[in-house]
């Protein structure tokens, strides 16, 4: 895990490894080469020793720093941490001091004061180190040699950039990354809420299409029972009839849009004019006489989509007509040309100022032209509306229809 909680990328490890399994190569090297060239000499077991505690040390360290460096800025590490770092530097110090030998041995140390440390400690350190191997070559030098004092520093210098680049890449990359998550997580979430409220408004279309229109006739139906109960019972046992029946329908129309299937009518008429027409027979009465008029200039069956859409839209605008106009007639007409299909809903109502219906419903009443308009843009439509008081209504519904190959 890194310092941040997060799991280690694999393919940051492996430097890590290798500068840990090179800290022990160069150690047993340097011990080989010192018991070679200076075997039997008096400060043989303290070397001996020392090198086995700086050993014991490093390892004992591995669990703290095998894996790839925290992201930047490097944190102060913890207080064992740092009294580790040091207890290896001073016993390394006093090794090289015993024994040049072991000057090399300072490379991985400067690879994990780079990576324990913060920028300013760290350079510090690496500088000391730096020092301490200049200082150990000089004393292998039969005479004073400026490579000795130049090459460590450059060398030192050079690879202390890079680090410090591949640090500040690797935490630009790791904030990239981040921004990309974080990114998708919020998109993910829009598209979430904007498929709930694209549901939401689908489920108020069809119960405004619906449902609200048939408790509507319903309610009317009821009323209109009781009025007669006494006066005429076959009449006001007709009106009951006819209240279960739209009933039924209702039934059958919400079993269907919770399942976002074609309304009933199309599925058991066979298609929209013969829906539009049953649609005609159902909303007619004593008080309002509809007329359906076909005029298919292309004998080819609309998409299921224009087809249920056209459906609604025809609902929604004749319960506007029998619960607003005061009509006594309404006229729907079909009519299908190559590019577009258009529906037009004319009654001979009371009329109204076009301009003072909303765009978007609100409150209980209001919801019919807007769900109207709201269908007509999924599918490309548009929608019309010629009225004025007292001049009734012609409401003209037309979507495009793609052209056939």
């Amino acid at each position: 895990m890194h310092a941040s909680g997060e799991p280690a990328a694999p393919d940051a490890r492996w430097p890590a490894v290798v500068m840990h399994a090179t800290f022990f190569l160069l150690l047993g090297t340097a011990m080989a080469r010192f018991a070679y060239r200076h075997g039997g000499e008096g400060r043989e077991p303290a070397v001996i020793a020392l090198a086995a505690l700086l050993a014991v040390l490093y390892a004992a360290g591995l669990h703290r720093h095998v894996l790839p460096a925290p992201r930047l800025p490097v944190p102060w590490p913890p207080v064992p941490q740092l009294l580790w770092l040091g207890a290896v530097v001073v016993v390394w110090s006093v090794l090289v001091t015993l024994a040049p030998s072991f000057a090399w041995v300072a490379v991985p140390l400067i690879y994990v004061a780079l990576r324990t440390l913060p920028a300013p400690a760290a350079f510090v350190l690496v500088a000391l180190l730096t020092v301490l191997v200049t200082a150990a070559q000089l004393s292998l030098a039969p005479r004073f040699d400026l490579d000795l004092v130049v090459a460590p520093a450059a060398v030192v210098g050079f690879t202390t950039a890079v680090f410090v680049l591949m640090q500040r890449q690797d935490a630009r990359q790791r904030t990239l990354i981040d921004d990309l998550i974080r990114t998708r997580r919020e998109l993910a979430a829009t598209e979430r809420r904007a498929g709930t409220l694209a549901e939401r408004q689908r489920l108020s279309m069809e119960i405004h299409d619906s449902l609200a229109q048939g408790l509507s006739s319903q309610r009317m139906l009821l009323q209109a029972a009781e009025r007669t109960w006494d006066a005429d019972p076959a009449k006001a046992r007709g009106h009951v009839h006819t209240a279960a029946s739209i009933a039924e329908t209702n039934l059958a129309e919400a079993r269907r849009f919770v399942h976002d299937l074609a309304p009933a009518d199309l599925a058991e008429r066979g298609g929209l004019p013969q829906a539009l027409r049953a649609l005609a027979d159902r909303e007619g009465g004593d008080r309002l006489i509809v007329r359906v008029h076909i005029d298919d200039h292309t004998g080819v069956p609309l998409p299921g989509g224009v087809q249920s859409a056209l459906l609604r839209i025809a609902q929604g605008a004749l319960a506007n007509v029998r619960e607003h106009a005061g009509a006594g007639t309404a006229a729907l007409t079909l009519t299908t040309l190559d590019d577009q299909v258009v529906l037009d809903v004319a009654d001979d109502g009371r009329g109204f100022d076009p301009a003072a219906v909303p765009d978007s419903p609100g409150g209980v009443r209001g919801h019919g032209l807007p769900a109207i308009r709201a269908r007509l843009r999924q599918l490309g439509g548009s929608l019309t509306v010629d009225s004025a008081p007292g001049e009734g209504t012609v409401l003209t519904a037309a979507i495009p229809l793609e052209e056939p190959q």
